[in-house]
């Protein structure tokens, strides 16, 4: 068996670039957004709008089946959480939230992992680990 490499292109590259960098900013965005009393579908919910905004598509919604446009873990859940009313941020709480846009053919996929208020210790030491 063989394997080949495609080799991508200057132009590639720059659409693969602009991809991700539309992700980086939805994150930041939504970074801002993170304070007890927020659900996680909230949170995807503006995901996807601001997807949109930027003439991007969520790459998640839909994936296999997954409802939503983001996926956000609290605490103990595992990766790739799916989004609800009913899951509320508290004081305390770490969240990951990771996010993917597909732009122009293009896909850009990225995660980050955020505090919710002020976090006990040994949670800030895992984030640190995690960075």
């Amino acid at each position: 068996m063989s394997a080949l490499i495609h080799l991508k292109s200057p132009r590639d590259l720059e659409l693969l670039r602009h991809a991700n960098r539309i992700v980086a900013e939805i994150l930041t965005e939504l970074r801002t957004q993170i304070a007890p009393g927020v659900s996680t579908l909230k949170l995807s919910e503006l995901g996807e709008r601001l997807a949109v905004k930027r003439n991007a598509r969520p790459a998640f919604k839909g994936y296999n089946g997954f409802p939503h446009a983001l996926c956000a873990s609290v605490n103990e859940e595992v990766v790739h959480g799916i989004p609800c009313r009913e899951r509320i941020l508290r004081e305390g709480d770490i969240i990951s939230l990771d996010f993917g846009v597909i732009h122009k053919d293009y896909y850009g996929d990225a995660a980050i992992t955020v505090p919710v208020g002020q976090v006990d210790e040994q949670s800030g030491a895992l984030m640190k680990a995690a960075e």
